[in-house]
Formats: C-alpha cells, sequence, structure tokens
C-alpha cells in the first residue's frame, strides 16, 4: 500500500511541475521573449527591454518565471546575467508546431 501511495504522490508532483511549466508558457510577453532569446542564443535585460519595450522591472518578473520552470538557463557575465534557452526542457514540453512559433529552428 506505500508503495502506491509513494507512486501517486510521485505522479502528482509530476503534475505540478508540469502545470507550472505550461503555465509559463501560457502568456504571450514570455512567448515573444522565449522567441527573443532564442533567435540571439543568449541575451541579457538590458538586451531585451529595448526590443520588448518593457520596463525592467517587468522583464525580470517575466524571467524569473521561465527561469524557475526551467525553461531558461541562466548564466553570470560580469555584472549581467544572460539567459539562454534550455533546450532540452523544451524539447520535452512541446509539439513541433508550438516549437515552430517559439524557436523557428526545431
Amino acid at each position: 500500500m506505500a508503495a502506491v501511495s509513494e507512486s501517486t504522490k510521485n505522479k502528482k508532483d509530476e503534475l505540478e511541475e508540469l502545470a507550472l511549466k505550461y503555465k509559463a508558457l501560457a502568456d504571450p510577453k514570455r512567448l515573444e521573449i522565449l522567441n527573443k532569446i532564442c533567435l540571439k542564443s543568449s541575451a541579457c535585460v538590458c538586451d531585451l527591454t529595448e526590443e520588448m519595450d518593457l520596463p525592467q522591472s517587468k522583464l525580470s518578473y517575466h524571467l524569473k518565471i521561465l527561469l524557475n520552470a526551467g525553461l531558461l538557463d541562466k548564466e553570470a557575465r560580469g555584472t549581467w546575467s544572460f539567459y539562454s534557452i534550455n533546450q532540452r526542457e523544451m524539447d520535452r514540453l512541446i509539439s513541433n508546431q508550438i516549437c515552430n512559433v517559439i524557436t523557428p529552428s526545431c
């Protein structure tokens, strides 16, 4: 009986993790951010703020959601943080149709 409840708990955790990832993808601005990052391979907030016409605070908010969902990787370079697509996670999550919207090279 314990194995069943452990299996159920693991499945519930997995579903919650997937829901978090798909919620992150459910926002048009976040999809646009992913597309911009993909086209550049990586980007810092300073680059994206100009391109997205968003205040830095709102952009950082969206980047944090994408990062927490595991859809982005973050690398510190000096005083800047650069974001790139977590391609392994994206490949795992999305269909070819959505993939072509976010990452045209799919």
